[in-house]
């Protein structure tokens, strides 16, 4: 098939990271443009020996030059093909997914669905997209209608798609950033039950898409160690790991975080599912109340402990000082935390390697005078798919630990 695409050769060392399945050539890999190709348009990219290596997403204004999301030589780059890899990606959560967590998850993660930079969250009936590459923006018009579609003949009625494109990484590609409706309206909250529970989710002004759908499994895990016990719940949010401990049986539950926003929804969470009795909300800097709590010297009166911070480090820069704040918490956690009590733990960056997550907990653990029994090692749920040959797609570590 005759091809009309500008043509990017690169270096052997991007030859070698396309060749191993990584999707993305660098600006430093290119070296050589012939045609002239738009940004956001496509490109086809061959070695130096000119084999074809495949296609992808151009742009002049990123460092990742190249977005590739095709390795085959007979795709046509119609609408038929975009649609075909929606239905694939939508196929595949129904697949893994039982139909109730389906009306929550994760439709699209970017490259892990050959979606280069693409998020989009379903929250019952409401779409939440955000989009990273150019690429995709010049077909979004095409995209969002054809997924809805997709959704309608699976019995899921879609009322609003709105868009979260407030990253400063949209600027990076040459893209402004914004928010706002692409179609329907609404009032920006919404209802999702999730593992029995019930949350509002603030789409237009909660974090990231408004939910964490990638801890869904992991919250639903901590259920059976809670029963029974005195839980601090650090870095709560809207309260998520803290209702699940509480719908599990722990006899009390303590919420941390130290937004007054966050708490106030996490109170109206509670209160929605009757558990209002259960829980207790601190509004407190985490790292402060555990020096606080450990400066007292001894025990807490808490017997699990979960640790679900934000990401530390969006950068291999900060990685050093990353490692240093993660310890922090976690070594006053297994201070704190009697013989037999139990710490979940985790990291949602990328850049925290798994390795350095563990080397990490074993510093601390050397440190507190503690020895730690591996109860379960888990990862973002399903709907966000690890691609074994892209790292960055694998960014969750989560660890439940007993103290022994």
């Amino acid at each position: 098939m005759e091809r009309s695409y500008a043509k990017i050769t690169v270096t052997p060392k991007g030859e070698r990271a396309l060749r191993s399945g990584h999707p993305w050539v660098f600006d430093a890999e290119v070296t050589d443009v012939a045609g002239a190709p738009e940004n956001g348009g496509i490109a086809d990219v061959f070695t130096q020996k000119g084999r074809w290596l495949g296609a992808g997403f151009y742009n002049a204004n990123s460092k990742i030059r190249v977005r590739l999301f095709s390795r085959n030589a007979n795709d046509r780059f119609d609408e038929s093909f975009w649609r075909r890899a929606l239905r694939y990606a939508v196929d595949y959560r129904r697949a893994v997914l039982s139909e109730e967590d389906f009306r929550c998850c994760r439709l699209i993660f970017g490259e892990s669905d050959r979606f280069p930079g693409l998020t989009v969250d379903r929250f019952e009936n409401i779409l939440v997209t955000e989009t990273l590459s150019l690429g995709i923006e010049r077909i979004k018009d095409m995209l969002f209608p054809a997924l809805v579609g997709i959704l309608r003949e699976y019995g899921a009625e879609i009322s609003a798609v709105y868009e979260r494109n407030e990253s400063a990484l949209r600027e990076k590609e040459g893209m402004q950033r914004g928010s706002g409706f692409f179609f329907g309206v609404g009032n920006g909250h919404t209802e999702i039950c999730e593992n029995g529970i019930f949350y509002d989710v603030d789409y237009i002004s909660g974090q990231k898409t408004g939910f964490f759908l990638d801890q869904k499994f992991n919250r639903r895990a901590i259920r059976q160690i809670a029963r029974g016990r005195r839980v601090l719940d650090c870095f709560t949010h809207t309260g998520a790991f803290g209702l699940n401990a509480a719908a599990g049986g722990a006899a009390h539950v303590t919420s941390v975080d130290v937004s007054a926003d966050a708490l106030a929804q996490a109170r109206r969470n509670a209160e929605r599912n009757g558990l209002s009795g259960r829980i207790d909300f601190v509004c407190a800097d985490v790292f402060d109340l555990l020096t606080v709590m450990a400066a007292k010297g001894g025990k807490s009166d808490y017997d699990f402990i979960i640790l679900d911070p934000p990401a530390f480090t969006k950068s291999g820069a900060t990685v050093k000082s990353a490692f240093r704040g993660y310890k922090e918490i976690n070594l006053k956690a297994m201070k704190l935390l009697p013989r037999g009590g139990y710490l979940a733990t985790c990291s949602c960056s990328h850049f925290m390697t798994d390795e350095l997550f563990r080397e990490m907990l074993r510093q601390a653990a050397s440190d507190a005078a503690v020895e730690l029994r591996q109860v379960e090692a888990r990862q973002q749920g399903p709907d966000h798919p690890i691609l074994w040959n892209v790292p960055e797609t694998d960014y969750l570590k989560f660890y439940i630990f007993q103290v022994v």
